[in-house]
Parts: structure tokens; C-alpha cells; sequence
């Protein structure tokens, strides 16, 4: 947790990476440039503080959006066909000179009515995006569209919701009790799931000579979430062991327009650029979903919904989608790339792990521990490098809410009132002006003096140093991600001495497949 010992759990908040459920490992160097010192002069509106306080010459925001429905299709094949997704930032920062541009970002015609986005690609601009004084963040989890309400039982779901909107107080409220009343589930139940996952893993592996990580991985990241949350088994419901099937479903209804999967370019672009597909694709899957999740958190859970404003029903919608959408989304992501991350970085780190881990846990009674954890410092340095490098939650999206100036390193932009500022996070976490080997996986990056670094990790809509509130768009479940993230590594290093994988691109991330199980043996 980022917070010390088990005092941290009760500041645990609410789910939930805000994220595209289909990020892929980037592996091409995102080149941060280094913009010209002279300054461009512009007439500008910014206040006077603003003015006098920047300490780089104001320019000219470089760019522009093209004619009115030509440039955002013209931008969008750029982004989906012609150049990919890395390339098209890549290429702009080189042609503008800039970490800081105009462009249109997809899906534009017909889904968004506008397309138009300033893009900050460095980690100094960047943290804008969390100023919740500065911009706002109204229905724009998503980009620059907003999928039809018919997906979430007809409620702008928290996740939508501006901290300046009453109900965005009440739901994230309500979502920071469900942590805290689960809390002391979090640990235990992990260990069983994985225990679980593990022991097929190894049998698949001495079957079949590898062990895929994904399908096993996803249906035991939903089951550990219903047993920790609602203390509830799925298998022994109605639903069964559907969820992943219908969660992948359901979520890529929502997030298909700014996807691509691989299709040829004439069917792609009708089928999920140009029109939303039709939620009733999924009314009946989803409303499984909802019988669920209505059954399994009846009682205090939904006791304390009503007591805080919020109807059952609006509830049970957010329950679905903090724990479908941002938590387990969130997982099915992020364990792969972890494990393939740490996989690859060979035995040398693996030793170093087992060691710490096994010692830590040793001297806490043999039981693994809120107070341990904080007592793994590599550990931590590794799980935070997986968030730097690869962030579950590659775009952000904001609106100014005033007119402002915002800053990288070389030069001062302004920003009119209205404008739509969007980031690209794995960019802006691996600036090479803030981190040295910014490409590199470097698994102790954060330990000693590297800890100052941690105001750098962005994944959670907010800097890794500061704490979710019912006032921020910081991330819900920050801490709680976290934790599962930690468990995660400590559960490998108490069972394997090391491990090798194969990491393979896919259209969930990246395919983790283990090749080798070594056992502890001290």
C-alpha cells in the first residue's frame, strides 16, 4: 500500500483504473524533444501570475486540426493504419518540434461532435490533467466521446462524474467503504485464488511443457474480486464462471471506437470508428451481471448506498463497473505485463526477490502482512517500475475550465477556456529528462533517493505521493490496486525461486506464457 502498515487498508478508496481495457506494451522509444529557447510571441489573455511566475518563454501551441471532418478522419487513419499509435505521437513531436501540440484524437466523425485536443507528452505538463481546479473531467473517462448511458443501467457511472458534481462525493464515499468493510478479506483471499491459479499453472506447464497465463489468469482475478469484495463465489452462482466472457464484451462495446483489432481497415472503421454498436448487443449478458452483483451485495453494502443518498439501483450499476470495468479490466492488463516485465529481467532479480520476500514474511510469523509488505522495499521499486512503464491507464482527458498556461520543459503554452487537453501516459512516465534508462525496465529504480521519483508515477489519474479523496479524480482503488499488485509478486517469490515466461503482443496487452517453474528451495 502507499500508505504505512494497516492504518493504509482504511484509507484503501474505491476501484478502479480509469483505462483502455486493450492498452498494448509499447516497446518503440517515445522521443521527449527538446523544444527551441526563443520565444514565440503571442497575443494572450493568461493572468498576470501566470505571466510573470512561468520560467520559459511562452510559444505558440504547434499544430492545427485540418478542415472540419476531413482532419479527424485524416488523424484517425494516421493513428489506426497509417502510422499506429506510438508513431503518430512520435512523428508529431519530431515535425512540431514539441511535446506539446494540436491534433484530433479518434474516434472523431460521427461518434465525437468534437475531436479537438491539445496533447501533452512529457511528464512536466502532464500532471495538469489532475488539477481539478484548473480543468474538468465531465464525461470524459473515455476521450472525446462518451458511450451510451443503456451500458451502465442508464446512470453516468462515478467514473464520469466531475468532482464539482454532488453525486461524485456520494459515490466515491460509498465506494471507500466497500474497501474499508472488506478490508481484512483483501489478503487472505488473494492467497487462496492464487494458490489455486498456481497449482493449475504448474500442472498445465508439466502437461503440455508451457502454462498460457491469460484465460486462468482472468477467471481467477474475477473470482478473488467477488470473494474479496461480496464474499461471494461466482461458481456457485447463476452466473457461473461467465464474467470474463461477458465483462470483455460488455467493455469492448464502450471502448471499441478508440480500439483497433486487427481487422482490414474496410470492415474496422464502419464496424467501430464511425457508429456505436447498439447496446442491446449485451442487455442480456449485462443484466446477469446486475442480478449478481444486486444479490451479492445486499445488506450493509447497499445499506450504506441509501444512507448516503445514492439508490440501490444507481449503486449496484457502479458496483458493476468499479469491479468489472476498472478492477478487473485493471488486472487482466497489468498481471501479465508484470509478470512478463519481471520474467524477463532474469534470475539475478529473481534471487534478490525471493530473499527479501521470504525474510520479510519469515519474521512476521510465516504470514504475509499490511506492515510486511511496507517492510519490502524492492518488491515495492518493482511493482511501482511495472506502473511507470507500462501504465494500465494510457489516456487522461481534461477541459479548461479557465484560461491558463501550462508548461514543459522547454516552453509556456497558452490555454483557452473550454479547450480539450489530453495525455498520452506512457510517454509522459518514461521522459527521459525526469528518468535515466527511461525505456528500460529497472526493477530497484525506486529504492534509496529513487523513492523522490514516485511524484513521476502517474497511472492512478494523480501522483503515486498523494492520496485518493472524494475531491480528486484520483483513482478510487489506488491503494487497493496497489495491494493486489504487491500480493501478486510476493505470492510468485514465496512459491519460485525464478521462473522464465514468453511475452507476446495481444489484443489484451501482452500474452504471458510460463515456460518454467523453479521451486523455492530456501
Amino acid at each position: 500500500m502507499a500508505s504505512s502498515s494497516s492504518s493504509s487498508l482504511i484509507s484503501l478508496s474505491s476501484t478502479f483504473l480509469q483505462k483502455d481495457i486493450l492498452l498494448k506494451r509499447t516497446t518503440t522509444k517515445s522521443p521527449i524533444s527538446k523544444c527551441p529557447l526563443n520565444s514565440i510571441k503571442a497575443s494572450v489573455s493568461m493572468s498576470e501570475t501566470e505571466a510573470t511566475t512561468s520560467s520559459v518563454p511562452l510559444r505558440k501551441i504547434p499544430g492545427d486540426y485540418g478542415l472540419p471532418f476531413i482532419g479527424p478522419i485524416k488523424d484517425r487513419q494516421d493513428y489506426f493504419y497509417n502510422e499506429g499509435q506510438n508513431n503518430f505521437f512520435k512523428n508529431r513531436i519530431q515535425k512540431y518540434n514539441s511535446t506539446v501540440f494540436r491534433a484530433n484524437m479518434p474516434p472523431g466523425p460521427f461518434i465525437s461532435s468534437n475531436p479537438n485536443v491539445i496533447v501533452l507528452l512529457d511528464g512536466k505538463s502532464f500532471p495538469i490533467l489532475f488539477d481539478v481546479s484548473k480543468v474538468e473531467k465531465r464525461d470524459l473517462f473515455t476521450g472525446t466521446y462518451m458511450p451510451s448511458t443503456e451500458l451502465t443501467g442508464g446512470y453516468r457511472i462515478l467514473s464520469y462524474l466531475d468532482p464539482s458534481e454532488p453525486k461524485h462525493d456520494q459515490l466515491k464515499r460509498f465506494l471507500f467503504f466497500l474497501l474499508k468493510s472488506r478490508s481484512s478479506h483483501f489478503i487472505p483471499e488473494f492467497h487462496s485464488s492464487y494458490t489455486n491459479l498456481f497449482e493449475t499453472l504448474e500442472k498445465d506447464l508439466a502437461k503440455n511443457g508451457k502454462a498460457p497465463f491469460g484465460e486462468s489468469s482472468d477467471q481467477t482475478a474475477f473470482n478473488y474480486l467477488a470473494k474479496a469484495f461480496y464474499g461471494v463465489n461466482p461458481s456457485e452462482t447463476k452466473l457461473g464462471t461467465d464474467a470474463p466472457s461477458i465483462i470483455t464484451k460488455w467493455t469492448a462495446l464502450q471502448l471499441g471506437p478508440i480500439l483497433t483489432i486487427g481487422l482490414p481497415r474496410l470492415i474496422e472503421e464502419p464496424l467501430l470508428h464511425t457508429f456505436l454498436l447498439p447496446p442491446a448487443l449485451v442487455k442480456k449478458d449485462y443484466q446477469r451481471l446486475y442480478e449478481f452483483f444486486y444479490e451479492s451485495s445486499s445488506g450493509p453494502i447497499l445499506d450504506e448506498a441509501v444512507r448516503l443518498g445514492v439508490s440501490k439501483e444507481e449503486a449496484v450499476h457502479n458496483l458493476i463497473f468499479a469491479t468489472c470495468f476498472n478492477s478487473f479490466g485493471g488486472m487482466k492488463i497489468l498481471f501479465p505485463s508484470m509478470i512478463g516485465y519481471i520474467g524477463e529481467a532474469g534470475v539475478n532479480l529473481h534471487a534478490k526477490l525471493a530473499k527479501e520476500i521470504r525474510s520479510v514474511v519469515k519474521s512476521n510469523g510465516g504470514k504475509v502482512t499490511m506492515a510486511g509488505l511496507e517492510q519490502m522495499p524492492l518488491m515495492k521499486s518493482v511493482v511501482y517500475e511495472t506502473l511507470r512503464i507500462d501504465p494500465p491507464v494510457p489516456f487522461q482527458y481534461a477541459k479548461a475550465k479557465r484560461d491558463l498556461v501550462i508548461e514543459n520543459h522547454e516552453n509556456a503554452f497558452q490555454v483557452k477556456e473550454g479547450e480539450m487537453l489530453f495525455g498520452y501516459q506512457p510517454f509522459a512516465t518514461k521522459d527521459p529528462k525526469i528518468f535515466d534508462r527511461a525505456e528500460e525496465f529497472v526493477g530497484d529504480r525506486f529504492l534509496g533517493e529513487g523513492e523522490k521519483l514516485l511524484k513521476h508515477v502517474l497511472w492512478s489519474n494523480g501522483p503515486e505521493t498523494e492520496q485518493t479523496n472524494a475531491g480528486n479524480k484520483q483513482c478510487a482503488g489506488k491503494d487497493f490496486v496497489v495491494l493486489f499488485s504487491r500480493l501478486l509478486v510476493v505470492e510468485l517469490f514465496l512459491r519460485y525461486d525464478t521462473f522464465e515466461v514468453e511475452v507476446e503482443k495481444s489484443a489484451a496487452g501482452s500474452a504471458v506464457t510460463f515456460t518454467s517453474f523453479k521451486k523455492a528451495t530456501f
